[in-house]
């Protein structure tokens, strides 16, 4: 007897038309049609996420005004919650550069509905990622000297230093990802200037565009670039989380001088990406009424890579204790009984759970179609990211080879509110792009619906 056939879900909606999606998204960012788009959720959010935002800029004020001081780093615990929230961050703007360009160039259709917003969110995470290397100088006014230029004091960049590939790395990815973004916009903002009905959106979005006007020859320059560029990010995405691991691998300190490090950081970089994406897309559906466009089957792939991710982490925590008790050096070993029965394990068994256990889940296809476990799994994933860097940064600092050098580390409030400040800033620049932006690529759906002609 024959095993039952499995019922794959359709990427779009049955009845969708290249016109039908060009109106319905349209009229979401336009607020145009039968049914405008209610602003109340999104102005609530928006006045929460100026909240957060605004507790983050009194706190880089007070940063500016008093210094260092007041965060809780100090020898040995150097690096606190500014480093380990910079590797959150930009761990979490890798998702957006693996579904837009990984998986544009592997072909597959149902990344279509899920390129902008992902995208989007690299964008967003990417800034919140760049301000904590500049805060953590100490005087983030001269942070302009990470630049190797001409100067009267002689002064140079270490290139053998991976913190200088990191600053090379991360303006590359921020202007890269940039790019990329506005590029995949030009034709849709092409499509919101021609349909706008008042004057001011026509000039707003007809600047925008940039004289896009969908004639055969725009085309084929706009095909090719796309996927010049989509060639670069996939690979650069790569690089730039290997050299963020890098940056731990290069030094002497206990529980970092790993070559494990770099692909290590790229599993967490995944894994982080996916799970901010679904816990982004699945709201979002719900409230700006793109069922029909962000369907059961994209969840159900997003679920599959999120597992996958997983379990590409989970083989690296394993390999991390192998290689801790295989190796020759007891410093090491002791600082990882410490990390798992210590002061800091319910951080790392915390991590564990999280990041490895809770996923788990998402082996039954149930449990992957339903969107609020989903969501409590990806925000729980999160969460255990964040945990995992802690531990990385923290205890690895907090246990030195000498045991009279030991120490602890105690975030301070203006550190948390540095950090709620952050996550203030991405919720806000998201928030302003899904209302300003079309949040699906109507010329990429028109393309699919047609058979590749957009």
């Amino acid at each position: 007897m024959s095993a039952p056939a499995v019922i794959v879900p359709a990427v779009i909606a049955a009845g969708e038309t290249a016109q039908s999606v060009t109106e319905r998204i349209s009229a979401v960012t336009l607020r145009e049609g039968a049914r405008p788009w209610s602003p109340l959720w999104w102005w609530g959010a928006f006045a929460f996420s100026l909240g957060l935002l605004g507790m983050g800029v009194i706190s880089v004020g007070w940063l500016f005004y008093a210094g260092l001081g007041i965060w809780g780093i100090d020898w040995p615990v150097v690096w606190g919650l500014d480093i380990l929230n910079y590797v959150w961050w930009i761990a979490i703007a890798s998702g957006g550069t693996f579904i837009s360009a990984l998986f544009f160039l592997l072909g597959v259709e149902w990344r279509t509905a899920l390129n902008r917003l992902a995208e989007s969110l690299t964008l967003c995470a990417a800034l919140c990622a760049a301000i904590f290397p500049i805060l953590h100088l100490g005087r983030p006014w001269f942070f302009y000297w990470l630049f190797p230029y001409p100067n009267t004091m002689g002064l140079w960049a270490q290139f053998r230093s991976p913190l200088v590939w990191d600053f090379f790395a991360i303006l590359t990815y921020v202007l890269a990802s940039t790019l990329f973004w506005y590029f995949g916009l030009l034709p849709d903002l092409a499509t919101l200037r021609d349909r706008a009905q008042s004057q001011g959106l026509r000039v707003f979005y007809g600047v925008l565009a940039l004289g896009f006007r969908g004639s055969g020859r725009q085309w084929r320059h706009y095909r090719a670039v796309y996927a010049v560029m989509a060639a670069l990010m996939a690979p650069l995405v790569v690089s730039v989380h290997s050299i963020v691991g890098m940056d731990f691998a290069g030094s002497a300190a206990i529980g970092w001088h790993s070559t494990q490090f770099p692909p290590f950081f790229v599993f967490g970089a995944a894994l982080s990406g996916f799970a901010v994406v679904l816990v982004a897309i699945l709201p979002l559906r719900v409230l700006l009424g793109l069922q029909a466009y962000v369907t059961d089957r994209h969840i159900d792939v997003l679920g599959r890579l999120f597992l996958t991710s997983s379990l590409c982490v989970a083989y690296a925590y394993l390999m991390d204790g192998f290689s801790t008790f295989y190796g020759p050096d007891p410093a090491e070993r002791t600082m990882f009984v410490l990390r798992v029965f210590g002061l800091y394990a319910p951080v790392y068994w915390g991590t564990i759970v999280l990041n490895i256990l809770l996923p788990q889940l998402l082996w039954w296809r149930t449990a992957r179609l339903t969107p609020p476990l989903v969501w409590g799994i990806g925000l729980g994933v999160l969460m255990g990211m964040w945990l995992e860097r802690f531990q990385i940064i923290v205890t690895s600092l907090a246990r030195t080879q000498m045991p009279s050098s030991w120490g602890q580390y105690t975030p301070t409030i203006w550190e948390w509110s540095l950090f709620f400040g952050t996550i203030g800033l991405f919720l806000t620049t998201f928030l302003l792009i899904v209302r300003l932006m079309p949040v699906v690529a109507m010329a990429e759906m028109r393309a699919m619906l047609r058979g590749g002609t957009a």
